[in-house]
């Protein structure tokens, strides 16, 4: 594994040809050998480190590849603001929702396999969604002093619909169906997956499904988790583990983090009004209680989540494994939310408009809407914690930033800095 080299700015690039495939230790590349200016390439180096001195994070780790071979992997800054330690570029960070691509393509590989399609709906797997209800306002001019009223949905919620984030799932205690969301006690410790999707499939909608891009957060990639535990018969750690990340040697990547990694994991910080808080790392769950959670639940390393970019930008298959067929990656990194855009997904510091939806990933509609540099069809997500990758096919570049802080802004910096220095 690539090491540091100091903390400020942990690796150079080298100057030596790729192999054509990642192995456990990356190789970097020449960039112009990948279509990229070596001198504009260091740009990326300054824009992070200008959040580093900031505080404005402790400390992040960049990638980029194009046409298989890396050209600029690097660690700057530290694992956290209190021991100095710096971060290296095999450190392990909290991938929160990075976790929903795949889960995406966990279910597209269920799919392919013929035990289910994208229009079932949720209530064939989980009987707690059937003839779900939407909570209305009574009088929209005057809601809350005027109640909330049940009426039918006009349609089932589908696997579409939760891959789209069109589904209406309530997922905040907010809007009229915010005092079903609080009595349900969606976060209460100790629960299993099958019975936390049980209750999101109990709570009424918040809108009609299909109709509107609502982000579902910890609960709708959370239920699908669920139907490709049901329909596997493993539980999605063990999906995980046994059907993506052996297949694509990501042998860094955990629901459950090992005890000899722990110290390897990058500390999140919190944003709130007195400044960064660190946030404790979750609760192991009581013995014999599995809640693996499609949504948002992986920890792991920036290499390792290049293996996973790799396979979708080469239609499916890398290192001679094949997860999925090209006209399922293209299907999953398609618009499937029509004119509905993300424009009100928030998130300060990087404009989403000009993006729609696919399964699992945001999709790029426009070049100029956004005001940021990228390419028509490119895809990617993000985590709470402020991890961000994206896949541009026409351009064959994949980027990433894992960072512990969620710095906005820097999802926008980095792909400039990225686009700035194509050459060819």
């Amino acid at each position: 594994m690539l090491t540091t080299a100091r903390p400020a700015i942990a690796l150079l690039l080298c100057a030596t040809l790729a192999p054509p495939s990642f192995g456990a230790s990356l190789t970097l590349s020449k960039p112009e050998d990948a279509g990229f200016s070596s001198e504009r390439l260091k740009r990326i180096g300054p824009v992070v480190q200008r959040h580093v001195e900031a505080k404005d994070l402790a400390g992040a780790v960049t990638l980029l590849a194009r046409k298989g071979k890396v050209v600029h992997f690097a660690a700057q800054g530290n694992m956290d603001f209190d021991s100095g330690k710096p971060v290296r570029t095999d450190t392990l960070f909290r991938l929160a929702s990075m976790t929903k691509p795949i889960t995406a393509v966990a279910v597209l590989m269920m799919m392919e396999e013929g035990k289910l399609v994208l229009s079932d709906p949720v209530s064939k797997y989980i009987p707690e969604f059937k003839n779900p209800k939407v909570a209305m306002w009574n009088l929209p001019n005057d809601p809350r002093g005027a109640g909330v009223r049940l009426v039918s949905a006009d349609r089932e919620v589908t696997l579409q619909h939760l891959l789209t984030h069109t589904a209406g799932l309530t997922v905040s205690p907010e809007g009229p169906a915010a005092d079903f969301f609080r009595k349900a006690n969606l976060s209460q410790e100790g629960i299993s997956l099958a019975e936390l999707t049980k209750r999101v499939g109990g709570l009424p909608l918040s809108f009609q499904p299909g109709t509107q891009f609502l982000y579902t957060g910890t609960y709708g990639f959370a239920v699908l988790g669920r139907v490709v535990e049901i329909v596997s018969g493993m539980t999605l750690d063990q999906f995980f583990r046994q059907r993506i990340f052996a297949p694509l040697a990501m042998n860094n990547t955990f629901f459950n983090i090992p005890a000899n990694r722990l110290a390897d994991v990058a500390q999140v910080y919190l944003r709130t009004e007195q400044g960064l808080a660190k946030q404790n790392p979750p609760k192991p769950l009581p013995a014999g209680v599995d809640l693996y959670n499609g949504a948002g639940g992986l920890t792991g390393s920036a290499e390792d989540y290049l293996q996973f970019c790799q396979m979708l930008l080469n239609g499916g298959q890398w290192n001679g494994a094949r997860l999925l067929s090209r006209k399922s990656v293209e299907m999953m990194s398609d618009n499937a939310v029509g004119d509905l855009d993300l424009a009100n997904y928030p998130e300060p510091g990087q404009n989403l408009r000009g993006y729609g939806f696919g399964l699992g990933v945001r999709v790029r509609k426009s070049n100029g809407a956004s005001g940021w540099l990228g390419s028509v069809g490119d895809y990617g997500w993000a985590g709470a914690n402020g991890t961000y990758f994206w896949i541009d096919p026409k351009e064959q570049i994949i980027g990433m930033v894992m960072m512990s802080t969620r710095v906005g802004i820097l999802r926008t910096e980095f792909p400039n800095a990225v686009y700035q220095a194509l050459v060819d």
